[in-house]
């Protein structure tokens, strides 16, 4: 509780200087752009300037407006993910035999049920492979082995720097 308020006679010596408009530009992030690259509206239906996509809808960052109405389309219809990429991996040969060291298998990821599993195209007759079960020997090494129609059997194995190769 305050009974008395005195009043200050302290004057700064110096006069603040007077406050000066300043102009404020908008910063652009690393991931705003043009609405046109979108196949959008590309104006702002207030101030009629460009509007710029962030991470969610399309803004003014004149006047603010924000076309919470746009809809992002994908670019494509698949996800991004393993499986889906589509991608074939060329393994070498990680065994001993020197006539095989150039020869190569292609291998790509697919999915079985709910799994990722590998289809590999055997590298002597370019057919597919299925996949065959391993002994219950040697379960410290982390192999998938794979068997074609007419007898080559090809195994999975990691290499030493986190690769994958065939043998």
């Amino acid at each position: 509780m305050v009974i008395q308020a005195t009043p200050t006679t302290f004057r700064p010596a110096i006069p603040p200087p007077p406050a000066q408009p300043r102009r404020v530009e908008p910063r652009l992030s690393t991931v705003a752009r043009p609405i046109r690259e979108q196949g959008g509206n590309d104006r702002c239906p207030r101030c009629h300037d460009t509007l710029v996509r962030g991470f969610e809808e399309p803004e003014c960052l004149k006047c603010g407006y924000v076309d919470y109405r746009y809809r992002d389309r994908p670019r494509n219809g698949r996800p991004k993910n393993l499986v889906s990429a589509g991608a074939t991996y060329v393994l070498r040969y990680a065994g001993d035999s020197p006539q095989l060291a150039h020869t190569l298998a292609y291998v790509q990821a697919v999915r079985l049920r709910n799994r990722a599993v590998y289809e590999v195209t055997c590298p002597f007759c370019s057919n597919l492979m299925e996949q065959s079960s391993l002994s219950g020997k040697r379960r410290d090494i982390r192999e998938e082995r794979f068997k074609c129609h007419q007898g080559h059997r090809v195994s999975l194995t990691p290499g030493k720097n986190r690769s994958l190769g065939w043998k």
